[in-house]
């Protein structure tokens, strides 16, 4: 189970830029395979390179037994089919947009997770959260509305590529942050490192299953790549679990929003990417919706909330 915070908050947020060097260098990883091999292949393979690194952080903290029991399988096996299935819906959206918007698109699941723990777990959703989903949800629409305009949706012929990715990248979203609240749920009682190995065992099996529906022989850069990405997940996956051991959420949770600029950088110089005029300010929304829920949320934690006086008889 998770520890607690040990209050060394610029190692925890240099653990999380870590992980946001480390998964977008996964990213990019996959991008260039996205052409050559298909989604459920690359899901097979980032997977299965994860579990590895997982184990061998588990054996390194003394906890590989103990980190690996679980009371709940079915939760875990939910969680992974969900998450699988958002990751598959990356996977394709790497391969049919630019990489910055792309990152842009996954940053409303955190608003989503507001919107889902109040119907999923009861949560209570205040004004703040309200104001702060409705101007992350315009923001998703500013930087999907590209996208959806002109002849992509006016003619009678099939959906261009990019529409069909930024849809697809709308439905990950949403399943991204279905997933996030299924691990709230876990959390309560089953180890990080189980539901980490957990869910890439899941997304291992599962992807498998798509194994006759066309998997090709790798060439040899692609392999390297598809090898490459599940070791940078799974180790990313690391960093990021534990940058929360030692500063708060609200402090580490802004840093997410780095990838942006980062992702900018690669999809410029490596991919010879411009996304949409559109994908910056509707991303900034975005953002600036899940700093806004992320400083509330730390706010409300950390006010004790003043007794109610007493009504005289």
């Amino acid at each position: 189970m998770q520890t607690d915070i040990d209050d060394r908050p610029l190692f925890g947020i240099g653990l999380k830029v870590g992980s946001v060097v480390l998964l977008l260098g996964m990213a990019s990883l996959i991008k260039v395979t996205a052409d050559s091999v298909p989604v459920g292949q690359i899901v097979f393979f980032r997977s299965l390179f994860a579990i590895p690194v997982i184990l061998g952080w588990l054996a390194w903290r003394g906890a590989l037994r103990e980190g690996l029991r679980t009371a709940n399988p079915m939760g875990h096996l939910w969680r992974g089919l969900i998450g699988v299935t958002a990751m598959a819906c990356i996977f394709t959206g790497l391969g049919l947009l630019p990489l910055p918007e792309v990152t842009a698109f996954t940053y409303a699941s955190p608003i989503l997770v507001t919107l889902f723990a109040a119907l999923f777990l009861g949560e209570r959703i205040r004004a703040w959260r309200i104001s702060a989903v409705s101007i992350g949800f315009v923001g998703v629409i500013v930087m999907l509305w590209p996208r959806l305009g002109g002849a992509s949706l006016g003619g009678d012929g099939p959906l261009d590529a990019a529409t069909i990715g930024a849809l697809v990248m709308v439905l990950a979203a949403v399943l991204m942050a279905l997933a996030t609240v299924t691990v709230r749920q876990l959390v309560h009682g089953e180890s990080t490192g189980a539901i980490a190995f957990y869910f890439s065992l899941t997304c291992t099996l599962v992807a498998l299953v798509t194994l006759p529906f066309g998997w090709v022989w790798p060439s040899a850069t692609d392999l390297t790549c598809l090898i490459l990405a599940g070791l940078l997940g799974g180790a990313g996956q690391i960093l990021l679990t534990e940058s929360f051991r030692h500063a708060d959420a609200a402090v580490i949770a802004p840093f997410e929003y780095s990838s942006l600029v980062l992702s900018l950088a690669v999809g410029w110089f490596v991919f010879a990417e411009v996304p949409p005029l559109a994908t910056l300010p509707g991303a900034l929304m975005v953002i600036l919706a899940g700093i806004i829920i992320v400083w509330r949320e730390h706010v409300v934690k950390r006010v004790p909330r003043a007794p109610r006086p007493r009504v005289a008889p």
